[in-house]
């Protein structure tokens, strides 16, 4: 089996620096679980800003040793991919985030929770995907991930349309079935962004094999 040790040499800050992108894109995600659960929303608005703040700098740090690696542990594609992916998880966790504090007076009884634990799980499980690349491309491994992650979408997507029964039901505000309607999308749009990692790992671990 192709082993990635050999393709990064001496190129291990690569492993360290997707890893680090991949925990701060989960950081956001424990941040947005928070945020929906809490009631003083200013701490974890401050947690927001530290975990986008830190995977943005992360994404400008891949870029640049791109460009002053010559030899690089992957195909820089497969790298430049990765950092992409990456770096989308925790932007539209912050949409989400900045939408939901504006709005969330407006949307008492809606439940965010079970919708915030799924995203948080997806995240974890892109954590342990970009965990596998230092381990030499294990593909059972890594395909039982990805099996994870598309379950988890799966379940995102009908998380989706479930409340929108009820919503419409109880002849809601328009205005108020919209705005959950809006951040419903977004929660959905943030797990398939987990979901495009996975893709992206596999199909790494698949060319590689």
């Amino acid at each position: 089996m192709f082993s990635l040790q050999t393709m990064f040499g001496k190129g291990d800050k690569f492993y360290g620096l997707l890893e680090e992108s991949a925990e701060a894109a989960r950081e956001s995600a424990r941040a947005l679980h928070e945020l929906v659960i809490q009631t003083d929303r200013a701490p974890v608005m401050a947690a927001f800003s530290t975990a986008r703040a830190r995977e943005k700098a992360l994404h400008r740090q891949i870029g640049e040793e791109l460009v002053n690696t010559f030899v690089t542990a992957l195909d820089r594609e497969d790298i430049e991919a990765l950092n992409s992916a990456l770096y989308k998880i925790p932007k539209s966790i912050e949409k989400f985030a900045e939408r939901y504090v504006i709005v969330a007076d407006r949307l008492q009884g809606i439940d965010f929770d079970q919708r915030a634990a799924l995203l948080e799980k997806s995240a974890s499980v892109v954590v342990d995907m970009i965990g596998e690349l230092r381990k030499g491309l294990k593909i059972d491994r890594v395909k039982k991930l990805r099996d994870s992650l598309n379950a988890l979408e799966s379940e995102a997507d009908r998380l989706l349309l479930e409340p929108y029964r009820t919503l419409y039901a109880e002849g809601s505000d328009p205005l108020r079935v919209m705005l959950a309607k809006d951040l419903f999308e977004l929660f959905e749009k943030a797990v398939d962004k987990c979901r495009d990692v996975g893709n992206v790992v596999y199909s790494i671990v698949l060319k590689n094999s």
